[in-house]
């Protein structure tokens, strides 16, 4: 029992009954909610889904800084030794600058179109464009295939959303860390490949003969391996359900309110203004606690 404002007391049930979701059919984003709400434990696939393409995806981001001195070394862009290093933290940091100019943008269209098409456009063009910077023949080719890759690759914001959205919300702190860690394990197993199989003439001449195509590409292999592993990722995601919802919310009484004339709105709308203003009046004063206190208040003013 619950007592109104002008002293009425109105009964209200203890366990009153939660209306029934609503779910519209050919909806991904409603499919996914409507088995959220008949399966409640762990979503172990999709999280398994979500850490691994969030690892692979971030392969590419340190994976070069073991070689890229030596790279841009027999690139023969800088006239003197002490300029490497220059010229090396430009191709190191066009990654980073490309993903600010477009990281707003990403999140943008997975807001629109889905987070599933950014995700697959982001593993996609890992695999061109990391492809693409192991082949590079001149400096200015590798900067601009680095900075590309920052740019289009935009998953790590899309991979947020999508972990909140695939689980009830008793388990979104897992998959909320499943992002981060993945994300930092790729930062060390990258750099980790990139050194490991950078240069492979020199490091394992007995597979890798000078005369090879990874002799004549010292730098294509460990960028390969990452692609591969992108590449079977992006045949994965073809199971990768969509999480945005796709169809049009109807507000509750909306065919109703077309059939007022404006002039009828406009009339209920003061008349409602009017009737909040003098019950918020009525009850400001019927506040016997509230005034007490403000007469205590002036009364050790005065």
């Amino acid at each position: 029992m619950t007592r109104g404002g002008e002293g009425e007391e109105t009964a209200v049930p203890l366990l009153e009954k939660k209306p029934a979701a609503m779910y519209s059919e050919g909806c991904p984003g409603c499919a996914i909610d409507r088995r959220k709400a008949e399966f409640t434990g762990i979503p172990y696939m999709f999280f398994f889904h979500i850490w691994i393409i969030n690892l692979v995806t971030s392969l590419p981001i340190l994976s070069i800084y073991p070689f890229i001195y030596f790279m841009v070394r027999d690139l023969h862009i800088a006239k003197r030794v002490e300029d490497i290093g220059y010229f090396a933290g430009l191709v190191g940091a066009s990654y980073m600058f490309g993903r600010t100019l477009t990281s707003v943008f990403w999140g943008v269209v997975a807001d629109r179109i889905g987070r599933k098409p950014v995700i697959v456009f982001g593993i996609a063009s890992v695999i061109v464009f990391n492809t693409l910077f192991g082949l590079s023949t001149h400096y200015w080719i590798a900067l601009s295939t680095r900075f590309l890759l920052g740019s289009l690759n935009g998953t790590l914001g899309p991979m947020k959303a999508y972990a909140i959205e695939v689980c009830r919300p008793e388990h979104q702190a897992i998959g909320s860390s499943l992002v981060s860690t993945s994300w930092a394990m790729g930062l060390v197993i990258g750099p980790a490949i990139g050194g490991y199989l950078a240069q492979p003439e020199e490091k394992y001449p007995i597979l890798f003969p000078v005369n090879s195509f990874f002799g004549r590409y010292p730098y294509f292999l460990p960028t390969l391996c990452i692609s591969v592993l992108c590449l079977v990722i992006l045949v994965s995601c073809i199971w990768l359900p969509e999480t945005l919802h796709t169809h049009i919310s109807v507000k509750k009484g909306g065919q109703e309110n077309e059939s007022f004339t404006e002039h009828s709105a406009t009339d209920s709308v003061e008349f409602v203004e009017q009737q909040i203003s003098s019950t918020t009046n009525k009850n400001i004063f019927k506040n016997w606690p509230l005034m007490s206190s403000i007469i205590l208040y002036l009364h050790r003013l005065l």
